[in-house]
């Protein structure tokens, strides 16, 4: 099984196209401790020839552009891509799917709550309804995307999309409008986890013995954009939890058996993103790899 990771960034990438926090401010002058990140996406294929893309970020072209795997090869109309799963309905996880509109037929999986908001946003309707089939899923039902690679969608804790929240939002809950992936291929297993709220003792269960994990890195502390001074809103309120803390990630998750451990979703304000930082420093010491775009596995 072959993965590249497309984009490692939270919504907004990095560096953000109107911030001047302290890391964007790196990136914005080119400083090679910051590296640019795109939106969050990954590729998984089993062969290396037909891929799943997961998550469809704002900036996929750019992504396909940089991946050469992902480059068409063939006659006039080609993509590697064959199929695309979404994990919520987050913009920076289903915008890039205005731009898979060309005519290329692919299939779209998601659970019915995800492909619901999908379906009732009559812009998503630039996908044609003869070349993109939408195909729902049901939570812990097996399936392959793609020939040789099976795909397992479970509940974690964590919120709809900001763009429906309402006063029934309901922060941390476990439902199927935010899910993790288990992606199976030659006995090999990783979890894709973009996006959760706080670490259950079932997650831990169900990730135990993966042999990596790509896991929610969007704050180091909980307030980290409220430290830097450009947002009020804390990283629960997000539904994301924070790598550090007694109830962190990094400590939640320090006694399950996993092989390597990857943060992606990171936003623009999470210091582990400056290379030589005593907080990149700390959670590279607890086994942590603080993901970055183009980065490849090979399970």
């Amino acid at each position: 099984m072959r993965l590249v990771v497309l984009g490692s960034a939270a919504g907004g990438g990095i560096p953000q196209w109107n911030c001047r926090c302290s890391i964007c401010a790196l990136a914005w002058a080119g400083d090679p401790r910051v590296k640019p990140r795109t939106q969050s996406s990954i590729a998984v294929s089993p062969d290396g020839d037909r891929w799943l893309l997961v998550n469809a970020s704002p900036d996929i072209r750019q992504q396909i552009q940089a991946v050469p795997e992902m480059h068409p090869r063939e006659g006039l109309r080609h993509s590697p891509i064959h199929a695309v799963l979404l994990t919520n309905g987050d913009v920076d996880h289903v915008a890039g799917l205005l731009t898979l509109r060309e005519g290329q037929p692919f299939t779209l999986y998601g659970t019915a709550g995800i492909l619901g908001s999908i379906n009732e946003n009559r812009v998503f309707d630039v996908m044609a309804a003869d070349k993109v089939t939408r195909q729902p899923i049901a939570l812990n039902d097996g399936f392959e995307p793609v020939p040789g690679l099976r795909v397992t969608l479970f509940a974690v804790p964590g919120k709809v999309p900001l763009w429906l929240e309402d006063a029934s939002m309901q922060i941390g809950a476990e439902t199927e409008t935010t899910v993790g992936a288990m992606i199976e291929a030659g006995g090999k297993r990783l979890a894709y986890i973009p996006g959760c709220a706080r670490v259950t003792e079932d997650l831990k269960t169900r990730i135990e013995g993966v042999d990596a994990l790509l896991f929610d890195g969007t704050v180091l502390e909980d307030d980290d954009m409220i430290r830097a001074g450009v947002g009020t809103k804390t990283g629960w309120r997000m539904g994301h939890l924070p790598m550090n803390g007694e109830t962190g990630s990094i400590a939640a998750l320090a006694q399950t058996t996993i092989g390597r451990r990857i943060f992606v979703h990171i936003n623009n304000t999470n210091p582990v993103l400056i290379e030589d930082s005593p907080e990149r420093a700390s959670v590279e010491a607890r086994g942590w790899i603080v993901g970055h775009d183009g980065l490849t596995l090979a399970l």
